[in-house]
């Protein structure tokens, strides 16, 4: 026999607690809490996550989130495009940029090497990134990725592709201002921002 008075009422709780971070009590309290809001609003915050899939891309150039097909950062004239920063994720750039301390232009991955976790080169976006550098214009990369095994993996793998394909640009690192085994996005923006300003050298 069920824990909930209404089947309904108890699907709901289930995709609530479906997302990352929440359990079944807060999914509970919360889909309670929409039960008790007027429909329009219910209806308002529904369709935002319907409008949320159905319209919201990826950028062709960088892979950021973005309403059209170029993101903002990529379609602005007064942003640095010389300098890329490569990121594992959509809340790293978001980071970064609170910082205010950057004004280039990112590359996001999508996510990291992790031989454990099954993911490969493949699996994320180094690819178009070498296929971006390629293509000129770009005087440093700064690798902004999660300073983690896996991180530095990733770092490595990216440096000997870029070493192999003959592409002569600066290669830097944020500066290890950034705890070892810290994501970036749990990272307070003055140590975050101190990182990127004081990068170094990439040294495999």
């Amino acid at each position: 026999m069920s824990d909930y008075p209404s089947i309904v009422l108890e699907q709901a709780v289930n995709q609530m607690a479906s997302l990352p971070g929440v359990g079944r009590k807060t999914a509970l309290r919360l889909v309670l809490h929409l039960l008790r809001q007027p429909e329009q609003d219910v209806q308002a915050f529904a369709g935002a996550f319907t409008r949320l899939k159905q319209e919201v891309v990826y950028c062709r150039e960088c892979h950021n989130i973005s309403d059209n097909e170029l993101c903002p950062i990529c379609a602005s004239s007064r942003r640095d495009h010389h300098t890329i920063c490569v990121v594992e994720n959509v809340q790293d750039v978001m980071s970064i940029e609170n910082t205010g301390q950057y004004n280039g232009v990112y590359h996001v991955l999508g996510g990291i090497i992790s031989p454990m976790d099954g993911v490969g080169p493949k699996d994320i976006e180094i690819d178009s990134l070498i296929e971006r550098i390629s293509k000129g214009g770009v005087d440093e990369i700064i690798l902004a990725l999660p300073t983690t095994m896996e991180g530095d993996t990733t770092n490595f793998y990216i440096y000997r592709r870029l070493q192999n394909a003959g592409l002569d640009i600066k290669i830097s690192q944020i500066a290890r201002g950034v705890a070892i085994g810290n994501e970036l996005e749990y990272t307070d923006e003055i140590t975050l921002g101190r990182s990127i300003v004081n990068r170094t050298e990439f040294k495999a």
